[in-house]
């Protein structure tokens, strides 16, 4: 991780979920030299040097239940760092962290990736390739070579009709 004079900055993150997954994704175009962390307890860690006067950027989160880190995936991209993060158990979470009170400005609910719990089963996320994105490690730390390595595209989650 990296240490710094001054404050650090947080960059926004959204999320949903489906029953056996959380999708986190922290929005920070052009970071360098980010790093991911996810322990199995569910906590979250990210650090990146962003922006001309290089800003650091970190965020710490510590999610609402227990993680599945060797089934989880993360795609590092030029735009964003997406994770689709395995949950040890099965089930809706009721929140994203397990701490009381409101949630940080920082974190939003990803409405393009959303679905109701009733509405699981007719999700078109479901069928998305999720092999070109890489396993997590216990420190993962990578950069993108070009504009289009990393990228992720996502099909069109809007419902029809």
């Amino acid at each position: 991780m990296y240490f710094h004079n001054g404050c650090s900055r947080h960059p926004e993150v959204k999320w949903a979920q489906r029953s056996n997954c959380i999708f986190l994704t922290v929005e920070l175009p052009d970071a360098r030299e980010p790093k991911v962390k996810l322990e199995p307890e569910g906590k979250f860690c990210f650090n990146a040097i962003a922006g001309p006067s290089n800003d650091v950027f970190e965020i710490e989160l510590e999610l609402f239940d227990k993680v599945d880190v060797e089934a989880s995936k993360i795609n590092i991209g030029l735009r964003n760092i997406f994770c689709v993060i395995q949950k040890q158990t099965k089930g809706w979470w009721k929140k994203l962290l397990k701490a009381d009170g409101k949630s940080p400005l920082y974190l939003k609910v990803d409405w393009n990736k959303w679905v109701d719990e009733d509405e699981e089963a007719e999700s078109k996320f479901d069928d998305f390739d999720f092999s070109g994105m890489d396993d997590f490690s216990a420190n993962r730390s990578a950069e993108p070579d070009s504009d289009d390595e990393g990228m992720l595209y996502l099909p069109d989650l809007q419902k029809s009709g």
